[in-house]
């Protein structure tokens, strides 16, 4: 199910939610043919900025592709084919207005990139948008109370250590709506690393006690 459905839902049992950052259009070209296929909806995290742009995506980590043969690869989806993947029970999030760092932006500058962003999927899309990707995973206790504060219900980031706090964990009593932690799949995992990266007996002994003791982590919440 889509993830705002999958935090929503209050039965027990195992649930799977598939999300993608960024919109780039291959997500349309190349994943949801996949999980049409498989009868699995989707997530998407979009930076409303670039769909209601043309130039491709070049913020730090990707703007080394620019000039390549691989710039095509960078174009964002327009907001006509995230309508297109609305229609087929995808749901549309937030992944700011440009994907900046937040917590290198003041209050009102944050606070401007989330809230129109969301205003503008809500605008597009026609459905309401709680969710926010965090851009770079990059947060703390400033940017989630500004989360909340724009009008969000729940913002995800990726999972990058190898302890895991019980708080990142979705679905766990007690987690932090504002700090919910997803797996990262990548082209270049085989499915050894698929495998423990979505192990549940994995994930259990990396968010348990033990661990969390011998590897001390505090997210980078700040």
């Amino acid at each position: 199910m889509t993830l705002g459905a999958a935090l929503r839902r209050r039965q027990g049992g195992k649930v799977l939610a598939v999300t993608f950052d960024d919109a780039l259009r291959s997500v349309l070209e190349r994943g949801h043919p996949v999980l049409s296929r498989l009868g699995i909806p989707a997530t998407v995290f979009v930076p409303t900025e670039h769909a209601s742009g043309q130039e491709p995506i070049a913020w730090p980590g990707m703007e080394r592709w620019v000039g390549t043969p691989h710039e095509g690869e960078l174009g964002c989806m327009g907001w006509d084919e995230l309508r297109r993947l609305r229609d087929d029970g995808w749901e549309i999030g937030s992944h700011t207005r440009s994907h900046p760092d937040l917590r290198a932006l003041d209050d009102d500058h944050a606070g401007s990139e989330m809230r129109e962003s969301r205003e503008k999927c809500e605008e597009e899309t026609g459905q309401t948008c709680q969710l926010l990707a965090y851009p770079f995973s990059s947060y703390d206790r400033r940017v989630k109370r500004l989360a909340r504060a724009t009008g969000y219900a729940a913002a995800v980031i990726l999972d990058t250590q190898v302890a895991i706090p019980r708080r990142c964990m979705p679905l766990l009593p007690g987690s932090d709506p504002f700090e919910l932690v997803r797996t990262g799949i990548y082209r270049h995992d085989g499915w050894g690393r698929f495998f423990a990266k979505t192990s549940l007996v994995a994930r259990r002994v990396r968010s348990s006690r033990p661990m969390q003791m011998a590897i001390r982590t505090d997210s980078n919440v700040v």
